[in-house]
């Protein structure tokens, strides 16, 4: 917890050791890269940091995309003052020393209290819980950042109070003007490197949006190539320093969420390509190749169903191999099921059957069980009229007999529905004839 306001961040010093990244901060709103969107003329962020009132704000962003940095900037309002907490380090207890100062400071000095709550998401419901009253009554302003959506991870009652503002990552001209600021800035490189065009193009898209991964890359790129006695940050140097992208994914929040909706999608969508770029993402960033398995399971029913009768198989081999032989090898099997999946004919024929049988039984769709499908192979069931009359199949020439088997109610409804994609082609000829058959339309018995 920090109790002193710090100074403003136009003349904070920032040691010449710090990383690249912590030296680049901006220390006005004039030097922020990106957000304009929040940061323009009369925007919310704009006229908070220039001493306007406004409501409490959640920043809720990606990392590197200037949540921390749009916080330090509203140190600079010289009316307020400044306390920042980390929710990884700080609970209750510090909430309400907290209060109690921003108290004294509100009836003694007539100044409010800006808090400032870093990683918000992993305060927990009841640490989140007493924040209200003091949002609320306005005793502080609060600024909170989440890099997880907080729908998911804020509770409603304080999410209620506050403005929520996203913020977005940074496109590909925010990154290179980003870079070559820190190249050229004395505070950042000073000229002392000259980043090629393909090296820029390198970072940039290692980076994938993130500020502050933009930096660190770019620092070590030219400690590798000032080590070496070069002056040029070339597309070699930058793969000597980063050996991977970082893959920003995390498997408790939204991102978990939006990946594995993009992977089923782009299945759905008979797009093996981007449905393999996504198994990428997942496997690259540690997910559980039980979940994958699971979620492919689902879908091979789901989506494809009897249009190709073998994607279950795939999609069940795939689950089996995970659970036998594991990480990194069942990578291959994964992969094959998901471009089995996705190049398959698709139907969602037997998810629709399904859901509308269970719809209609919850709506009181039940009716009696017929007579002649009872159980009969019990003391009394006879007399009942339990399995009379009933039909074998098999005594048939073409194993079909003409019978009723739904409860009266139901006669003549059609739950499944095959289409004429792939497999199921085939099952919507025959099935028209099985219905013509057991519902009495002499017409064609096949």
């Amino acid at each position: 917890m920090s109790e002193a306001a710090p100074p403003p961040p136009e003349t904070e010093a920032v040691r010449a050791t710090a990383p690249l990244a912590a030296r680049m901060r901006p220390r006005t709103l004039a030097e922020v890269v990106g957000q304009a969107h929040l940061l323009g003329p009369g925007a919310p962020l704009r006229r908070l940091a220039e001493g306007g009132e406004a409501s409490s704000v959640l920043l809720y962003g990606p990392p590197g995309s200037g949540k921390t940095t749009i916080a330090r900037l509203l140190a600079a309002v010289d009316t307020r003052h400044f306390v920042a907490l980390s929710a990884l380090s700080s609970g209750v207890k510090e909430l309400r020393e907290v209060m109690d100062g921003a108290r004294l400071r509100r009836d003694r000095q007539n100044r409010r209290t800006v808090l400032f709550i870093d990683e918000v998401h992993r305060f927990s419901k009841t640490q989140q819980d007493a924040l209200l009253g003091a949002v609320e009554d306005r005793l502080v302003l609060l600024v909170a950042a989440t890099t997880e959506n907080p729908s998911f991870s804020v509770v409603t009652p304080l999410l209620s109070r506050m403005l929520v503002l996203q913020l977005q990552s940074l496109d590909e001209e925010d990154l290179r003007a980003l870079l070559r600021r820190a190249v050229k800035d004395e505070r950042g490189l000073g000229g002392s490197v000259v980043l090629s065009p393909e090296a820029e193009d390198a970072l940039v898209r290692l980076a994938a949006g993130d500020a502050r991964s933009a930096l660190t890359a770019l620092e070590a790129s030219a400690d590798g190539v000032s080590d070496t006695g070069g002056t040029v940050i070339d597309v070699p140097a930058v793969e000597r320093a980063v050996t991977e992208t970082t893959v920003r994914y995390d498997r408790q929040g939204d991102q978990h969420y939006d990946v594995i909706s993009a992977f089923i999608k782009s299945i759905r969508g008979s797009d093996p390509d981007a449905a393999l770029h996504y198994l990428a993402r997942m496997l690259v960033a540690g997910e559980d190749p039980r979940f994958i398995a699971r979620r492919l399971l689902v879908h091979a029913s789901e989506d494809v169903g009897l249009a190709d009768p073998t994607a279950l198989q795939a999609a069940v081999a795939a689950a089996q191999t995970v659970q036998l032989i594991g990480m990194p090898e069942a990578r291959l099997a994964l992969a094959q099921a998901t471009v089995h999946l996705a190049t398959a004919p698709k139907s969602n024929a037997v998810i629709t059957a399904i859901d509308e049988a269970m719809s209609d039984v919850r709506a009181g769709a039940v009716g009696e069980i017929p007579a002649h499908l009872r159980y009969g192979r019990y003391k009394g069931a006879r007399e009942l009229g339990n399995a009379i009359g009933y039909r074998y199949p098999h005594k048939a020439p073409d194993g079909v007999q003409e019978q009723q088997y739904p409860p009266d109610g139901l006669v003549g409804k059609d739950y499944y529905r095959p289409t004429r994609h792939g497999g199921e082609h085939l099952l919507h000829e025959r099935l028209a004839k099985l219905r013509r058959v057991i519902r009495g339309d002499r017409g064609d018995r096949g």
